[in-house]
């Protein structure tokens, strides 16, 4: 399995070092986008500067995308080996009202907008609100309605 990991750093051109394989393992076992306390909670015995800096490298290099959910605090997803985080590879985030975790949803694509003569799109946040499939059945809500 470290191999995959290897093979995300190798394909940005991200040297791999102990941290950056530990934050980049971590961050995929989450299965969800994560945040700067999400990270520090993990991983409590690495330095907060050390997490700070690897995201903001892997932010850098497109092996990671930032997501602002409007909750406050800025989410962090691993990105498609073929993602290089234009706007055509943009896609869906769901937020959950309820557990607060950040989804990306990556089969919904975020549309186009025709922008008025003059603008010039540079990225999309498109984040659907709501309640989780976890945290439906743990409440007993039906989301088949």
């Amino acid at each position: 399995m470290k191999d995959v990991y290897l093979h995300k750093l190798s394909l940005r051109d991200i040297k791999p070092t102990a941290m950056r394989l530990l934050i980049l393992r971590t961050m995929m076992e989450m299965r969800r986008a994560v945040s700067m306390a999400d990270l520090e909670e993990k991983l409590d015995t690495v330095d907060k500067s050390t997490i700070f800096r690897t995201l903001t490298l892997f932010l850098s290099h497109h092996l990671i995308h930032g997501v602002d959910d409007g909750s406050g605090s800025l989410k962090y997803a691993v990105c498609e080996d073929c993602c290089m985080c234009t706007v055509e590879d943009q896609h869906m985030h769901f937020y959950c009202e309820h557990c607060h975790k950040t989804y990306c949803i990556r089969s919904v694509h975020a549309p186009s907008v025709t922008l008025p003569e003059g603008f010039m799109q540079t990225g999309i946040n498109y984040v659907i609100k709501g309640i989780c499939a976890d945290c439906a059945v743990h409440k007993g809500i039906d989301t088949d309605d």
